[in-house]
């Protein structure tokens, strides 16, 4: 286990103030944990946009399921790319809509294309990419 450093600093009281409100809102017990999870999510935002090391993302999917053809793109989509797509979900929302979850590995921009191809799609009505992290560099 690694050691754990206290430090200082300097905020203004309004800022910390409203920072306050939000990790209460959030469910945070102090705000060690807040900030710790702002440093996190900084890192990964640095890893995705700096780095050419392998990491992980999803891509949330929304379509109507009549629309021609739509279906068998997505799957093929899928299968072209199959040394990235780890794993897939597929929900039917109601009579109309399906939602897709799939789950990708690999370089950013490798993710950022494959993601793109799917959620550009003709027929896809919302999509987005939710970029995280491998884990091996966040702590």
């Amino acid at each position: 286990m690694t050691k754990t450093i206290r430090f200082g600093m300097s905020i203004d009281e309004r800022l910390l103030s409203r920072f306050d409100d939000l990790i209460s809102d959030k469910g945070y017990a102090n705000r060690s944990e807040a900030i710790r999870d702002l440093i996190r999510n900084t890192l990964v935002n640095d890893q995705w946009e700096n780095n050419d090391e392998d990491t992980i993302g999803t891509v949330t999917l929304v379509y109507d399921h009549h629309i021609r053809e739509l279906s068998d793109k997505l799957i093929d989509h899928q299968h072209t790319h199959y040394k990235h797509i780890i794993s897939s979900m597929h929900v039917h929302m109601d009579h109309d809509h399906c939602l897709e979850v799939v789950v990708l590995k690999g370089k950013p921009s490798e993710i950022k294309k494959i993601s793109d191809t799917l959620i550009g799609a003709k027929g896809v009505k919302h999509g987005k990419l939710v970029a995280t992290t491998a884990g091996k560099e966040v702590y």
